[in-house]
């Protein structure tokens, strides 16, 4: 049996090389007040959430006759929902995830791993369970889970020029969330979310841009280069390339949008530019709608 000793060692162990990725996703967290998207809902439970008017259907005994006695209606009492869900999250790793168009601006990685970190400590703390899918694992809910996945977001490894997610893991009737540019071949990420979807799935795409890559601010000579050196491409008028570019990109979300409207899914883009606390409750929120 392992004691609580060797957790903690085991614990020091994970965190000591990880401290400034953990502390920027608590504070982050922390400006998240969990009571702003309450996650209470009736169900299975045993501490009292309201009541409400008895409908047709309703058994006898669930009918709270003190409350009825004090008006013409009869009410139930509904209990608060206590069941932790599963959300497993997934971020995308990929080279062209580590683009940022200035050097004082951060990645669309790292934007992306502060996210999923800070997400997953406000929901397990809120006592859901959650797991990241690349490590394939069952999702947990306890503090050395968010080391776990600390720890994965600084493994090294071959990295392709983009990523396409990964859902044999999801369990069904599971929460998700994919998190990635989205600028790589859609053929795969419509065959998961396929896959996703037959279980019973629901969640978010979550695409993270570069300003640059949203504004497209390029004229004259310009040598365009993929993360990964395998692209590359030379022009001299960049500029004639701005308003196709932009229509590509402005389909390729609207089909984004597409994809996760069709399985019941939430689809938004964000901008490494923009306030990481406002997407930390955007994605909050989302993920706590239920179908």
């Amino acid at each position: 049996m392992t004691t609580a000793a060797e957790y903690r060692q085991r614990a020091e162990t994970l965190s000591g090389p990880l401290p400034p990725l953990l502390a920027e996703a608590e504070h982050l967290a922390q400006a998240v007040l969990l009571g702003f998207h309450g996650r209470r809902r009736a169900g299975m439970g045993d501490e009292f959430w309201q009541y409400r008017p008895a409908r047709a259907g309703d058994p006898a005994r669930q009918i709270d006759w003190r409350r009825s006695g004090r008006s013409d209606t009869h009410f139930v009492q509904e209990k608060e929902w206590q069941a932790a869900q599963s959300v497993f999250v997934w971020l995308d790793e990929a080279q062209s995830m580590a683009f940022s168009g200035d050097k004082g601006r951060v990645t669309k990685a790292d934007r992306g791993k502060l996210l999923a970190l800070a997400l997953s400590i406000l929901l397990i703390r809120a006592g859901e369970r959650v797991a990241l899918t690349s490590l394939g694992t069952p999702p947990r809910s306890s503090e050395l889970q968010l080391l776990r996945i600390a720890q994965s977001f600084e493994l090294d490894g071959a990295r392709p020029d983009y990523g396409a997610p990964e859902v044999r893991n999801l369990l069904p009737h599971s929460r998700a969330l994919f998190i990635s540019d989205f600028m790589g071949d859609l053929e795969p990420l419509e065959a998961q979310l396929a896959k996703a979807a037959d279980r019973g799935v629901r969640g978010v795409m979550y695409q993270i841009l570069d300003p640059v890559e949203e504004a497209f601010p390029f004229d004259g000579r310009t040598i365009f280069e993929s993360v990964g050196k395998t692209v590359r491409h030379e022009t001299l008028k960049a500029g004639d390339l701005r308003e196709r570019y932009l229509e590509r990109l402005a389909e390729r979300k609207a089909r984004l949008d597409e994809l996760a409207h069709a399985v019941g899914w939430r689809y938004e883009c964000h901008h490494t530019g923009d306030s990481a606390q406002s997407a930390l409750l955007w994605l909050y929120g989302a993920l706590e709608k239920r179908g």
